[in-house]
């Protein structure tokens, strides 16, 4: 669940009775039939020392409502703030997972200091900069790993070198059949290794020069515009629930107007769709109107068979389905909850919202493969789509009561 609200909004969601207390109480609602597995549920690290005094965020006890204890994680928010009364100011939420039944609509989680240190929890999300790899920057949770080109690899090749050159903004998916992480195993084995499916799965998705799974653009009616490889990197948070990182574009010239980009990506275990907040900068027009793209064609060479597009104004989803000649089929889709219209050029399909320079324009892409993930069919992966739409649609609330 998403917590970066005003304060307002807050106070308005939490509700906590202060004092001293033995153990917090955690109750987690929602309104929707369906299932939730993997529903990540947040709590202001405030509120946990408010109720819970001193507590240390790596001697932790989180349970559920039949008594089985939790993985959790701390954000620690600003690396560099001081904490000489060991309250926790730099941190900013405490993070846990629970999967919703269909039709459970509420969960109840007591959280008690554990009086020793929790050794830490096997990750679920994981991101790094890959500089042995042309500046690669690859992320994964424990349903699919990504990557995002560095400006190592956009660099011009010496004569005789042999190097590869790529100029491109878009994003490219690794499709996975196991749940831990693959990320260094896969560089570490060599380029060519991660292009067969020896068990844990494949590098198989095309992206060139073209949007890939989920990048960005600005949209003029006619044209993408678009920016090159990222500049630069920052993690902000790295499991083992959440990984939080952004990647910074530099200035591309959209129409005459000049455009830098950030993106902050947020990646939760359990899910197959990754959060990302882009924020583009320009002066000049009140607003552009920001394309998110998928790859018309992102099948690898000579799997190509068949790609069908679905667009879906009400949730703001673009969904693709991609059949394959050997190699399994896959779903691709973004959800654009804004203000949404469908566009397209001649290699990407697109999904178009207007923004506002320095406003964050919040979209979901996703994935999955056939042959490592419960979406056999194309119609499966649409119904997963649609169940994610109304996820975003339907938050999770949490209350707060302290206990003794």
């Amino acid at each position: 669940m998403n917590l970066r609200l005003p304060l307002a909004a807050l106070a308005a969601l939490f509700s906590f009775d202060a004092g001293a207390a033995e153990h917090l109480s955690v109750t987690a609602s929602h309104a929707l039939d369906i299932a939730r597995p993997a529903e990540t549920i947040s709590v202001p690290w405030a509120r946990i020392n408010d109720a819970l005094p001193q507590a240390r965020s790596q001697q932790l006890v989180i349970k559920d409502g039949a008594g089985r204890s939790l993985a959790y994680q701390v954000t620690n928010v600003d690396a560099t703030a001081k904490d000489p009364k060991m309250i926790g100011a730099a941190y900013g939420e405490l993070l846990f997972q629970y999967d919703f039944k269909a039709g459970e609509k509420s969960a109840t989680f007591t959280i008690e200091k554990a009086g020793a240190t929790v050794p830490p929890f096997p990750p679920k999300t994981y991101a790094r900069f890959v500089q042995e790899r042309l500046d690669d920057f690859a992320w994964e949770n424990d349903k699919l790993a990504h990557r995002a080109y560095g400006p190592a690899l956009r660099a011009p090749a010496a004569p005789g070198s042999g190097k590869e050159v790529l100029v491109t903004s878009g994003l490219d998916i690794w499709f996975k059949r196991v749940p831990y992480p693959i990320v260094d195993r896969w560089y570490n084995t060599g380029h060519d290794h991660y292009h067969e499916d020896q068990g844990e799965g494949i590098d198989m998705y095309n992206v060139g020069p073209t949007r890939g799974a989920g990048g960005t653009g600005i949209w003029d009616g006619k044209t993408l515009h678009v920016g090159a490889n990222y500049r630069e990197w920052k993690i902000l948070a790295n499991g083992p629930i959440r990984t939080v990182f952004e990647l910074h574009y530099d200035a591309w010239d959209a129409n005459g107007a000049k455009v830098t980009e950030v993106k902050r990506f947020t990646v939760d275990a359990g899910r197959y769709f990754d959060r990302i907040d882009s924020t583009f900068t320009f002066s000049g027009p009140a607003t552009l109107d920001a394309a998110v793209g998928l790859h018309k064609n992102p099948s690898d060479k000579g799997q190509e068979v068949k790609v069908d597009f679905a667009q879906n104004k009400a949730d703001g989803s673009l969904v693709q389905w991609v059949t394959q000649r050997s190699f399994g089929d896959f779903g691709v889709a973004v959800i654009l909850p804004s203000t949404t219209t469908f566009a397209a050029d001649a290699r990407n399909g697109l999904v178009t919202a207007p923004v506002t320079s320095g406003k964050p324009l919040r979209y979901y892409v996703g994935a999955a493969w056939t042959r490592g993930s419960p979406f056999a069919t194309q119609a499966l992966w649409q119904k997963h789509v649609a169940d994610e739409a109304l996820r975003l649609r339907s938050p999770v609330s949490v209350r707060l009561a302290a206990g003794r």
